[in-house]
């Protein structure tokens, strides 16, 4: 039977010592030691030499030779959840879901348990699940309120409200349930170390054993896990690695939208993106996510333009909202929601010097409605007329969305699945599309329902874009800080 003992071991060179020291006597490092259980087999090390290709080794095949399993997923029974998953949880596998406090995970994985229940029923199988943070009668209340008591998890959730690690995978192998949720990770202990529950030696100890548990027993196991004030995963990064699949919950803790993204999924991709929306009953899919991030105005608005973004195989249209002002300081202020600060400060700097909008003296803010968050490069366009129709207090004409990459010598590059935004813009009522023009041998992007306008340069996308100037308003005038003037359209 294997002995573990518990060591203080540095993360910088790996030396092990009995006591916590502040620095590690051999390299030096600070606050590095992290304790750490050792194990050894009950007969000592034993030597292995040679390979002999018999026993328990295994021998090198070829990769062509290596049967194909059928891995029957377990469907959660909530449609964006199992879009984010890869189809549902894979059997053996652990996934770690984050998120701010209050974001609602455990309201999303009661939900999730409480669906599996159901879908279990006919082949006997359950679910455990083990709050470390709420007692039975806390997570009895919480899923009456979310209306799941009634029904099959009411008999198929098995409820136990406990810390220790190893009590919880012992109630596992004695009941085998076919999946097991830990809310959450950070509450878990070992016994065999003092450390308390949270820190780096607890975290990693207990995951490394609900792994073992996952591996050996077949069961899913679905891990809660903390952020800290960062927006990280709170724990070691090690806890990243061991687990298969990183789903992060988002959106703002007061308003009614979320988002379920995955950033690691060993089954399945890490592009697509599950929506939902809080309200009483809890988390609730919505039937047309590509309206979500859409604000109905009675008129068009200066500073405002819609894109269609493409998260995974899901186009989904948001609204690009920027608003510019004259600073009243001596540096004007950059602010980005949803956006990447970088990416719009070069925009910024490429409307001043290719397209005759100076910003350099305006305080210029870009969100993206909804609480969306989008990094692709395709959003380049979008933010740069929104800026533009801001400054110019000039609306972007109704029924526009545009899409597209823009360089530094102002020109613009297309982006990828352009066909299918524009098919899911026309779905939606919008009739006209600004597009960067296609190469030299590259087909013309089309759509039912809806105009194409192809343009090579971020100016003449200004001009298509923008509506004329009102009657009797008179000629624009350059802002404050551009001395070469703008480009007007009458």
């Amino acid at each position: 039977m294997a002995r573990s003992q518990s060591r203080y071991v540095c993360q910088a060179c790996g030396e092990a010592f009995l006591r916590w020291e502040g620095q590690c006597r051999a390299c030096g490092a600070w606050n590095s030691l992290v304790e750490t259980l050792v194990r050894e087999p009950a007969g000592g090390r034993r030597a292995k030499s040679g390979l002999s290709g018999t026993g328990d080794h295994p021998r090198p095949v070829p990769l062509g030779s290596i049967a194909e399993d059928e891995v029957a997923r377990l469907r959660v029974g909530i449609g964006e959840f199992d879009r984010v998953l890869g189809g549902g949880l894979v059997p053996g596998s652990i996934i770690l879901v984050g998120g701010e406090p209050g974001i609602g995970k455990s309201t999303l994985l009661l939900q999730a348990a409480a669906s599996l229940a159901g879908s279990l029923e006919a082949s006997g199988g359950r679910v455990l699940y083990a709050s470390g943070e709420e007692s039975a009668a806390q997570v009895r209340l919480r899923a009456a309120r979310l209306g799941v008591l009634a029904g099959p998890s009411a008999e198929g959730i098995s409820v136990v409200a406990e810390t220790d690690v190893g009590r919880v995978v012992e109630h596992a192998r004695a009941g085998r349930p076919s999946v097991l949720v830990v809310d959450s990770i950070q509450t878990a202990t070992v016994d065999e170390l003092d450390g308390p529950a949270g820190s780096v030696g607890q975290v990693r100890e207990s995951a490394y054993r609900l792994m073992e548990l996952a591996k050996g027993e077949g069961i899913a196991v679905v891990l809660v896990g903390h952020v800290t004030k960062e927006g990280n995963l709170a724990g070691p990064k090690t806890l990243e690695h061991l687990v298969d699949a990183v789903l992060a919950l988002e959106g703002e803790r007061y308003a009614a939208l979320r988002l379920l993204r995955a950033s690691k999924n060993r089954f399945g991709s890490t592009e697509e993106v599950g929506v939902f929306e809080m309200g009483e009953l809890g988390l609730v899919e919505l039937a047309d996510p590509a309206r979500a991030f859409l604000v109905e105005h009675e008129r068009p608005a200066p500073g405002s333009i819609v894109a269609p973004t493409l998260e995974g195989s899901r186009p989904l249209l948001v609204e690009v909202q920027a608003l510019t002002a004259p600073s009243g300081y001596g540096t004007p202020r950059r602010t980005a929601s949803g956006l990447d600060p970088n990416r719009l400060a070069l925009l910024i700097a490429v409307l001043g010097r290719r397209a005759g909008i100076g910003l350099a003296s305006h305080d210029v803010y870009a969100n993206l409605a909804g609480g969306l968050t989008v990094d692709e490069p395709g959003l380049d366009l979008p933010v740069a007329l929104a800026l533009a129709s801001s400054v110019r207090d000039r609306p972007v004409r109704s029924s526009t969305v545009a899409i597209g990459e823009v360089g530094l010598l102002g020109e613009l590059r297309t982006v990828s699945g352009l066909e299918r935004r524009l098919r899911e813009a026309a779905r939606l009522g919008f009739m006209r599309a600004i597009v960067p023009a296609p190469s030299r041998g590259s087909p013309t992007p089309s759509a039912a329902g809806i105009e194409v306008i192809e343009v090579a340069a971020l100016r003449e996308a200004i001009e298509a874009a923008l509506a004329p100037v009102p009657a009797g308003r008179g000629p624009e005038t350059p802002s404050a800080g551009d001395n070469r003037g703008l480009v007007t359209r009458s």
